[in-house]
This record gives C-alpha cells, sequence and structure tokens, in this order.
C-alpha cells in the first residue's frame, strides 16, 4: 500500500511538472529569457571600440558595421516566411546557430587567432549575428500573441522590456566571469544568447490553436510579473550607479551577477503557484463530482455570421485572383492580406514614424560610447550610459503597454498617440546632448532609453490591432525591414561622416595630421553637434506623422478593438473557405 502510495506520489508529481513546462505561463516566462538574450543586441556601443581598434577602422567604417547589424537584425521577411510555415520552435533554433557563428567569427577576427579579414567579411558576420534577433523575435513574438490576443499589448511591453533588459544583464554577467576587456563582452555574446534559446526553443509555441480558444491572463498575474520586473530593473540600475562611483573586487561583481541572474527566473515560481492552484481546483471539483447528471443534448443552429457571404458569392471570391483583391481592403482590425496591409495608407503612416524615430534612436545607442568618450566620460562611467538605455528600454516598453491599455480602456485614446509622445521625447534628449550640461548625458540616456523602449511594442501592438493576427508574423517584420536604410543614412553618411571632418581637422590643428598610426579622435561637443541636431528635426517629422496616423484611426480606438476575439470561437465553428497568403 506505501509502495502503491509513493509511486502515484511520484506519477502526480511528473504529471504537475508536465503540466507547469507545457502550459501557457511557463512558455511566457520562457520567452522573457530568450528575448532578454536578445538584447545582446543593443551591447554594440559596448565593443565597437574593440573593432574599431583592432581592424584600424575609422569612424564612418563602424558606423558602417553597425548599420549591418541594424540590417540584420530588421531584415526579418525571411524569418517572417519561415515562421509561417515552420514550427516555432525551429525558428528560434535556427536564429541561435546564426547568432553564435557570426559573433564567433567577429571574435576570432578581434583577437586575431585568424588573418585579419577584410571589411565585406565582418559586415558578413555582423549581419549573420544580428539576423538572429529576427528568428527569436519572429518566434517569441507569433507564438505569445496569438496565445494571449486579448493580452497582446501587454504581452509585447513586457517580452520587448526584457529585450531592452537584455543588454544591462549581459553587462552584469560579462564583468562578473569575464575579463574587463571587450573581446571578452564578444565571445558572451556568442555562446549566451544562442545557449538560452536551445534551451527553451522547445516551449515556445501558439497554446490550443491560438485565438480560437484565448489564454486570457489574470491581472493579478500581470501585475506579479510587472513587479517581479521592475525589481529586477531597479537592481540594475543601482548596481550601474555604484559601479560607476566605486570599483568593485571581482567577487562583489560576481555576487551582483548571481542576484541579477536570481532575479530574472522570479517569473517562473508565478507560473508554477497558477498552476499549483489550477490542479487543486481540477481535483477537487473531481472529488467532489458524485452525481452524474445526463441532460438530453441541445443542438444548436449556429447563426449566420454578418462577414460571411452568400453561398454563390463564396463560390465566386475563391476563384478571383489575389492581386484583384490588393485595394479592396477590409475594414481596421479585420485580417488584412499581406499586399492590402503592406499597400495601405496606414501601413505607409507607421513605416515612416518607425523609420524615423527607430532610426534616430538606434543611431545614438550606437554612437553612446564614442558620444561619452567625446564628452569626457572614461571607463566604466562611460560604460554606465549604455547600461542606462538599457534599463530605461525596458521601463519604456514595459510601461507603454499598461499605459496605453489604461488609456485606450478609459479615455479611448488611439496607441499611435503614444508614438507621437515617444518621437518628441526624443527630441528633448537630443537636445541635451546637443547643450551639454554637467550631468545632462545621463539624462539624455533615461529620455532616449525610454522613448526608444516605447516604440518597439507600439508598432507591434498597432500592426495586430489594425491589420489582423492572420499574418501578423510577417507583417510584424515588414514594418521594421526598411529601418536599415534610416541606420545606413543617419549612422554612415550623417553621424560617422561629421564626426570624421571634426576629428581630421582637430588633428590639423594638433599638427599630428601627417603622423603614422594617429587614431581618429574627436574630442568636445562639435563632434556630434550636427548629426544630432539633424536627428533632432527627424524625430520631429516622425512625431507629426504619428500624429496623423492617430487622428485617422481615432475612429477605430473607440471601439472595442477586441470584440472580434470574442466572436472568434463561434465563427470557427462554421467551415470557412481555405485562403493563401495573398488571397
Amino acid at each position: 500500500m506505501t509502495t502503491n502510495n509513493m509511486n502515484s506520489g511520484r506519477l502526480g508529481v511528473a504529471n504537475f511538472t508536465a503540466r507547469v513546462i507545457q502550459g501557457p505561463l511557463f512558455m511566457l516566462c520562457a520567452s522573457f529569457f530568450i528575448m532578454a538574450g536578445a538584447g545582446s543586441l543593443y551591447l554594440f556601443g559596448s565593443y565597437s571600440e574593440a573593432i574599431k581598434s583592432s581592424q584600424g577602422y575609422d569612424q564612418s567604417t563602424l558606423n558602417f558595421l553597425g548599420f549591418c547589424k541594424d540590417l540584420g537584425s530588421n531584415f526579418g521577411i525571411p524569418a517572417g516566411l519561415f515562421g509561417e510555415v515552420a514550427p516555432q520552435w525551429l525558428v528560434i533554433l535556427l536564429g541561435s546557430i546564426f547568432n553564435f557563428a557570426g559573433y564567433f567569427m567577429i571574435w576570432l577576427a578581434v583577437t586575431g587567432r585568424t588573418s585579419k579579414p577584410r571589411l565585406w567579411q565582418v559586415c558578413i558576420y555582423m549581419i549573420i549575428g544580428s539576423s538572429s534577433f529576427s528568428f527569436a523575435n519572429t518566434g517569441v513574438m507569433t507564438s505569445c500573441v496569438k496565445t494571449f490576443p486579448e493580452s497582446r499589448v501587454t504581452i509585447m511591453g513586457f517580452l520587448k522590456g526584457y529585450l531592452g533588459l537584455g543588454g544591462a544583464l549581459m553587462t552584469q554577467i560579462y564583468l562578473a566571469f569575464s575579463k574587463n576587456d571587450s573581446e571578452s563582452l564578444i565571445l558572451l555574446i556568442a555562446y549566451l544568447p544562442s545557449a538560452i534559446s536551445v534551451t527553451f526553443a522547445f516551449v515556445i509555441r501558439i497554446i490550443k490553436g491560438g485565438t480560437s480558444t484565448r489564454q486570457p491572463i489574470e491581472p493579478k498575474i500581470m501585475y506579479q510579473i510587472l513587479f517581479a520586473s521592475i525589481s529586477l530593473a531597479l537592481v540594475i540600475m543601482a548596481m550601474i550607479i555604484a559601479q560607476s562611483q566605486v570599483a568593485f573586487s571581482k567577487a562583489v561583481y560576481i555576487g551582483c551577477a548571481t542576484l541579477v541572474c536570481l532575479m530574472l527566473f522570479i517569473p517562473i515560481p508565478i507560473a508554477i503557484r497558477k498552476e499549483f492552484l489550477l490542479w487543486n481546483m481540477e481535483k477537487e471539483l473531481e472529488n467532489t463530482a458524485n452525481e452524474v447528471i445526463i441532460e438530453k443534448p441541445q443542438i444548436i443552429e449556429p447563426k449566420e455570421s454578418p462577414s460571411l457571404p452568400p453561398n454563390e458569392e463564396k463560390t465566386e471570391d475563391t476563384k478571383i485572383s489575389c492581386f484583384s483583391n490588393i485595394f479592396n481592403k477590409p475594414e481596421r482590425g479585420k485580417d488584412h492580406t499581406i499586399l492590402q496591409a503592406l499597400l495601405s495608407v496606414d501601413m505607409l503612416l507607421l513605416l515612416i514614424s518607425s523609420i524615423s524615430g527607430y532610426g534616430t534612436n538606434v543611431t545614438v545607442m550606437d554612437n553612446l560610447g564614442q558620444i561619452s568618450t567625446s564628452l569626457g566620460y572614461t571607463g566604466n562611467i562611460a560604460k554606465s550610459f549604455v547600461s542606462l538605455v538599457s534599463i530605461w528600454n525596458f521601463f519604456g516598453r514595459v510601461f507603454s503597454g499598461f499605459i496605453s491599455e489604461i488609456l485606450l480602456q478609459k479615455y479611448k485614446v488611439p496607441h499611435p498617440l503614444l508614438l507621437t509622445c515617444s518621437h518628441f521625447v526624443t527630441c528633448i534628449g537630443c537636445l541635451l546632448i546637443i547643450f551639454p550640461t554637467p550631468g545632462s548625458i545621463y539624462f539624455a540616456s533615461v529620455i532616449i532609453g525610454f522613448s526608444f523602449g516605447a516604440i518597439l511594442p507600439t508598432c507591434y501592438s498597432i500592426t495586430s490591432e489594425i491589420f489582423g493576427l492572420k499574418y501578423f508574423s510577417t507583417l510584424q517584420n515588414c514594418v521594421f525591414m526598411v529601418i536599415p536604410l534610416a541606420s545606413y543614412v543617419l549612422n554612415v553618411k550623417v553621424t560617422g561622416f561629421f564626426y570624421d571632418r571634426e576629428a581630421k581637422n582637430q588633428l590639423k590643428k594638433s599638427g599630428k595630421e601627417h603622423v603614422m598610426g594617429t587614431e581618429l579622435t574627436c574630442i568636445g561637443t562639435e563632434c556630434y553637434r550636427l548629426p544630432l541636431i539633424i536627428m533632432t528635426f527627424i524625430s520631429f517629422v516622425a512625431g507629426v506623422s504619428s500624429l496623423i496616423f492617430a487622428m485617422r484611426t481615432r475612429k477605430f480606438y473607440k471601439n472595442d478593438i477586441y470584440k472580434k476575439l470574442t466572436e472568434e470561437p463561434l465563427a470557427n465553428e462554421i467551415k470557412l473557405p481555405s485562403a493563401s497568403v495573398c488571397s
């Protein structure tokens, strides 16, 4: 009898463990970890100096590498199309392979373990390594948005928040377990995100068919995860400030890294507790079900869906070419085809807003290490600005989800209006660098990080709300696929060009213009003044385009934009004609 009890107890533990791992909340936690690993994308400003010095590049060439990073991370159409036909875990695993291959080759080149590569080779390495972000982002975002459609804005805020927090997390691990050099950071970026993706890839999937059986999340659980995430961000921010003021020993760095890693896993006990409560409730229902009541089944005739045309029209629609339906767009909120969405005015305004705003913020973040150096900051203080951007990037992404939902539910404020505010706030951050005062770059790092963080989840949520969830895997990547163009123009042709021109002028004035081996370095506020003025103007244009977008969609956001989700189960009972990607 005792043996049977022990076996049943072990079986119960095994069943409960399987239930937790297969549950939607554990999948959400695993998504947080994968996105945190992908946050290494924002550490380019921390290791770019190592690439510049080891390969002998000037600032324009280094910024061209930054463009290659943005090209790889934002050209996600292949990842999106692959995600339409392949399971999400396979998409994530493919991204982990690209991450290790690209950054490991960069590490070999920087450390001199291979012959010095040509510029085009380093560019290919950077594109391959950064393209891993597109695959991780596609697999995670598609799974979570389709599993939690009614909580999509908040979920996107969390996911993008952990992405922004990943850079600061990676920095703490690097300080604790690596040598204090940028080469070790590149190696860490090569293997740690890949290891995280391989560990958790197989639990990432669309739970129970996505929107047909919705997975609501209780507000209490949302706030518990929010509290845990904010606590983690505040602890890291306190560490960053302390590390910039006091020299820590190796043991203290290890303690800090251990603490943040433990706090990163706090959402898992929240998921386990929730599953345990559900487990107990189900067992109680089984124990109290002493009577079996047999009722005569009722046959419910499905109501005719108003969105379904008559049978004759269905037959005709299936025969119509997909290209003839491009400009016959459905209403906002209903599923658009890829071509219908891409050729709409709403998508045009969203692209202008995302290209201008995202391009400006990424350019500032990629050059923040150089900006702080030109203003006289060195060592850990200069690196702390990059980490501060990551921290406030997190706050911007998390709070944009909660704040936008509250404003929408209570005051019917359109989500594009949040983009307008973010772009105008970016203008303020750029002006603080253009006209620096003591400590102003700290405030600029906070402001730019927060505004940049608010842009990403808002753009993703707007895409899913306006154009539907059917082709979200591809459309989310279409929104950001042209961002590398803005990054190239602003990073290489504007920022790099004016930086190098000012650096050459300073060398000429110092009389070292013809000295061999002299590094092209610019010191002073003049190094980035003109590029930042241009980016301030572009951010203002992005804010105006977002304001126009908000005015166009204000009527749509006054309605219940999630109403369709509550009607979907009934629609799923009616067999609909199948459709292709373009139909």
